[in-house]
């Protein structure tokens, strides 16, 4: 296999919670339709806290929250108000214009609790990027799976390894969760021209070549590598075909500097859609 290019996550802290954020880079500014990957790191809050990201703003993208551990609340300017749980699927597509909350669930507050996972931004293609907003949410127990010789697929999202995700994705995408005991080798398929490794937790190879953990890993077009387990090891793979350059600005995410400028304007102006029952909001950045 050609060299693996590495991609070291960045720091962040949103509202307390600590995220690694390999996407984007200077490097890669995209995956496929990927244009944003944060590992929101276990986590624990005592009984009285949690999370708690105020009412916010998107254009020109899907989100998908995906937990390992913890539960959050979704709710958004559409009327949605879900309680996501551990291997559900939060999908919500802004389009031209939507607001949403995340935020541990109240019945939750009183306890202590952990908090663990990924959320991901995928770009709309252009011709959707400014389509009537909607939320879907998929119980684990609708996501496609393979268990076989050590190794479990999930696919959150997309296509792959003959598996295929109710999730409805607008682009060719490849997301599935991957988890493999020791000793365990899985064939990474060249289904998709671009496609990266994540390493969530535990020791791995691909091709003979350690992957870091917390790190992500670009597979080279065309390629087909092996990867193998050295312990058991938990990662994510992300995929699909390319998006085209997009600019992001913000939560803000869009072909054309005039989307950017207008969604700002209209967020600070107060002309936007509002999430029910939520009266405090993040403001625009300066």
């Amino acid at each position: 296999m050609s060299e693996l290019q590495l991609i070291r996550p960045r720091a962040e802290d949103i509202a307390g919670q600590s995220i690694l954020r390999p996407l984007p880079s200077a490097r890669f500014r995209s995956i496929g339709p990927f244009v944003f990957f944060d590992h929101m790191l276990e986590q624990d809050y005592p009984a009285g806290s949690g999370m708690n990201i105020a009412q916010h703003p998107h254009i020109g993208l899907s989100t998908l929250t995906y937990l390992f551990e913890g539960q959050l609340q979704h709710k958004d300017s559409l009327g949605s108000d879900q309680v996501v749980g551990p291997g559900d699927v939060s999908w919500m597509t802004a389009g031209r214009a939507v607001a949403h909350v995340e935020r541990t669930p109240p019945a939750q507050l009183g306890q202590n609790k952990r908090a663990h996972g990924l959320q991901v931004w995928l770009a709309l293609p252009e011709a959707d990027e400014q389509c009537e907003p909607s939320y879907s949410h998929h119980p684990a127990a609708s996501l496609p799976r393979s268990d076989a010789m050590g190794v479990q697929i999930t696919l959150i999202a997309g296509s792959g390894f003959c598996l295929e995700s109710p999730v409805p994705v607008r682009s060719p995408t490849l997301y599935a969760e991957l988890r493999l005991t020791a000793g365990a080798n899985l064939l990474i398929p060249a289904e998709h021209s671009e496609r990266a490794l994540y390493l969530i937790d535990g020791e791995a190879e691909l091709d003979g070549e350690t992957l870091p953990r917390h790190t992500m890993a670009v597979i080279p077009a065309g390629e087909t590598p092996l990867l193998s387990a050295c312990g058991e090891c938990h990662l994510a793979l992300i995929g699909g075909e390319p998006i085209g350059p997009r600019r992001i600005n913000w939560n803000f995410v869009a072909t054309t500097p005039e989307l950017i400028d207008q969604a700002r304007q209209r967020w600070a102006a107060g002309d936007w859609p509002q999430v029910p029952g939520e009266t405090t909001r993040i403001e625009l950045p300066r």
